[in-house]
């Protein structure tokens, strides 16, 4: 299957003209990065504040919010003084290209090459920033169009639809209620390694056992195993309820 998976990647990228194999010099990683954070932080629709977006790329406030004004001139992001950003319609198709490519190169990862699941963001961070439209699309015939990367996330369509989910955050569970575990978003290469070391991923069933006052944490059981988790990690996993 690595010979496979080796030959289909020499293939592809063989294939590629000059013109096809190169992305615009003038839409580079840190752009394709602010575009694709706000999609995650915003979910798509939520306005998302500088700071937060500053805070999740390590970046100065005040480099993030002169990459926003740029962005806003280039038509990629709406600014609302005192709210946030959100992406453009032009924004928005950008973001989930670069996503889809992301969320293919994990499921090439882990599927076809076996690497661990927690490990797999962090190269698919820097393969997706290289990949050109081309190779996006022959990653998703070669993967035979998956839904979800190996995170649960929806992977977007080629002309950058997402499908709609159907879950709630971990956090919203009540007390004695189940729940199967569907996605982990935003994705973040630390709380994977927290969550693999727990045995706690997708298709991974849990039940709320017990909520300590003043924000958690939230105890989870999971099989035999008890988990208590953190607000902040409990807001990242989303589940769908199977038992009230």
């Amino acid at each position: 299957m690595i010979f496979k998976v080796s030959l289909f990647l020499l293939e592809t990228v063989s294939g590629l003209d000059a013109k096809d194999g190169m992305k615009h010099e003038s839409f580079n990683e840190s752009t394709e990065m602010y575009l694709k954070t706000v999609s995650e932080l915003g979910d798509g629709e939520v306005p998302v504040s500088i700071a937060a977006l500053a805070e999740r790329l390590g970046v100065s406030a005040v480099s993030a919010t002169e990459m926003v004004h740029r962005l806003q001139d280039r038509g990629y992001l709406e600014h609302t003084p005192y709210k946030g950003v959100n992406l453009t319609k032009q924004g928005a198709r950008t973001a989930n290209l670069l996503i889809r490519a992301h969320h293919l190169w994990e499921c090439l990862l882990v599927d076809k090459l076996h690497m661990p699941w927690e490990q797999a963001h962090d190269y698919a961070c820097r393969l997706e920033h290289a990949t050109d439209t081309a190779v996006t699309e022959s990653l998703a015939a070669f993967l035979n169009h998956p839904p979800t990367c190996p995170h649960g996330n929806p992977i977007p369509t080629a002309d950058g639809h997402i499908a709609p989910t159907h879950d709630v955050p971990l956090a919203e569970l009540a007390v004695g209620q189940s729940g199967i575990i569907m996605r982990i978003t935003p994705e973040s290469a630390l709380l994977f390694e927290y969550l693999a070391a727990r045995q706690l991923r997708p298709g991974t069933a849990v039940t709320m056992q017990e909520i300590a006052p003043f924000n958690g944490p939230f105890i989870v059981v999971s099989g035999q195993t008890t988990h208590p988790l953190g607000a902040e990690v409990a807001a990242h996993i989303f589940v769908k309820i199977t038992s009230t």
